[in-house]
């Protein structure tokens, strides 16, 4: 693994995207062994989807850096009835306790056909209708989407990241993950090598 530039993660819901828990908490550890390689940004312990993981730090910042403004889309099941016109203060931005959120992508979706089954699954309450939206920011506030859903009286009830920059979960079911090509890393950098890579590569000629 020394010589990963990024792998992604499928992080299963109540995993704490670290790998050390000191309360038996199930952690990144449980699905990988990683040395060196570190999250690439946080995603809550009830949160499921994909997690991103580097050994360089030039490339941790510019993905979970808000100033990078790296898209991040989630698909959400909100409880309550989702409309265009309840997502609207969403793509116009929401005020939340720390102020307000920059402009959402957001839209209703049906519930994704792939969609693995949660352990334990979501809690229903049966007079009340649930949806599916997805919601695509360029920020990283703390519970983020489920705070803004619930400021639009759509709680959120499960919250799966589906993606982050180029990268997505596609192929990856529950605690399965893939080494990213570097080139792949390369063009996200800019086709330039970065200081992790260059420090490596004088390092090994010495």
């Amino acid at each position: 693994m020394s010589d990963t530039a990024l792998v992604l993660l499928n992080k299963p819901f109540r995993v704490l995207t670290q790998f050390t828990s000191t309360d038996g908490k199930a952690t990144l550890r449980d699905f990988i062994t990683a040395p060196g390689m570190r999250p690439a940004g946080r995603l809550d312990y009830d949160s499921e989807g994909l997690t991103l993981l580097t050994n360089s730090g030039a490339l941790q910042s510019r993905l979970a850096d808000p100033r990078w403004k790296s898209p991040k889309t989630y698909l959400v099941q909100v409880e309550g009835q989702a409309t265009n016109q309840a997502l609207d203060p969403l793509r116009r931005g929401v005020q939340l306790n720390d102020g307000l959120t920059l402009p959402a992508e957001a839209a209703v979706i049906d519930e994704p056909r792939w969609l693995w089954p949660r352990e334990p699954p979501v809690r229903f309450r049966k007079e009340i209708p649930t949806s599916w939206i997805s919601v695509t920011i360029r920020e990283g506030r703390n519970r983020q989407v489920r705070r803004m859903t619930a400021a639009v009286s759509l709680p959120t009830l499960r919250l799966i990241r589906w993606s982050v920059g180029p990268w997505t979960l596609d192929g990856l079911a529950p605690g399965e993950w893939r080494v990213v090509d570097r080139a792949e890393v390369l063009a996200f950098m800019g086709g330039r090598e970065s200081p992790d890579y260059t420090k490596k590569k004088q390092t090994n000629r010495e």
